[in-house]
Order: C-alpha cells, then sequence, then structure tokens
C-alpha cells in the first residue's frame, strides 16, 4: 500500500459498515480489499462483499447508521463538473449517480471512481467495485467542448496611411 492514505467508510451490503485508511487507489488485489483499520492493523475484505467504498472528510459524522452521510445520491439537475454522468444500478437495487473520469479507467479497473452529487456531504469521492454493479448507464458527456483556435488574420497594410517617420528616423 502506498504511505498516503485517506480516511474511508466501507459499506457492506450486510448494511454494516468499516471504517478504516486507503490509498487514492491500487487498493483491490486479487478480488480482495486491503485497508487499514482505525487500531492500525491491515485487514482485507472481499471485494464482492462491498457495496461501496466512501471516502470522507471526517470519521466522527455522529450518525451511527449512516457515517458517509451520503444523503443524496442522484443530480437533481445537470451536474456542474467535468466528466461522464453515470448511473449505477446496484446488485441490491440500490441507483447512484455521479461523475467519472472521462478516460479508460472506467472500462480497464477493478471499479468506478466517482464524484458523487452532493460536494457538501462528508462523502467526497466514491468507489463501487465491478462486483458490485448490476447496471452501468452513462448519462451524458459533460464538459467543455474544445473550440479550434481563432486563426488570426494579418491586418493588410492601409496604403492611405503615412508614414510618421521616415525610414531613417529610428537612429538617433
Amino acid at each position: 500500500m502506498s504511505s498516503s492514505r485517506k480516511k474511508a467508510i466501507f459499506r457492506k451490503f450486510s448494511r454494516d459498515w468499516v471504517a478504516g485508511y486507503l490509498p487514492a487507489s491500487g487498493f483491490v488485489h486479487e478480488g480482495q480489499v486491503e485497508m487499514l483499520d482505525l487500531d492500525g492493523k491491515v485487514i482485507a475484505l472481499a471485494a464482492s462483499d462491498v457495496k461501496w467504498i466512501c471516502y470522507v472528510r471526517d470519521f466522527n459524522s455522529g450518525e451511527l447508521n449512516n457515517p458517509e452521510r451520503l444523503v443524496r445520491k442522484t443530480f437533481a439537475g445537470r451536474p456542474r463538473g467535468d466528466g461522464l454522468f453515470v448511473r449505477a444500478r446496484l446488485k441490491d437495487g440500490d441507483l447512484i449517480e455521479g461523475l467519472a473520469a472521462n478516460d479508460v479507467s472506467l472500462v480497464g479497473s477493478d471499479g468506478v471512481f466517482l464524484t458523487p452529487p452532493d460536494l457538501r456531504a462528508n462523502t467526497q469521492r466514491l468507489f463501487i467495485p465491478r462486483s458490485s454493479i448490476d447496471e452501468l448507464e452513462v448519462v451524458a458527456v459533460i464538459g467543455t467542448a474544445k473550440r479550434k483556435p481563432i486563426e488570426k488574420a494579418e491586418k493588410p497594410k492601409d496604403e492611405r496611411q503615412e508614414e510618421l517617420f521616415g525610414e531613417g528616423a529610428g537612429s538617433v
């Protein structure tokens, strides 16, 4: 595991949850999610048991049933960030939307990283293991269109404009 670990809440399909520390990426090995628990021990959870992993701001949210405070799971309108607006239906029937990176990581990884709809909540980033996803739909591609650079046309020299200084006036 890398030396930089972030606070994370692991939600299982059994509705239980585990708090621990996790690197930003590369934590799934052979179907196991390796995490550092709050006691400092490295433990492995089966990726098939994990519903999602929430990277959180704080462990002490005060809520025992919903420590990740992931209240809003769908966007109220069009997302404001750049990326792929995706909708995932999980194995337990739960529906969650988010913004994913518009790159190959959506196809060739062990799961999907999403930015959740409510950025003011405790959850800053979300990882859904591929084994938890029943259906994944790309709703829209959101981003600024790359415009072609405008070619600067050379201004035609106006022959009627008189020269203010003669050709030899530049030297002193």
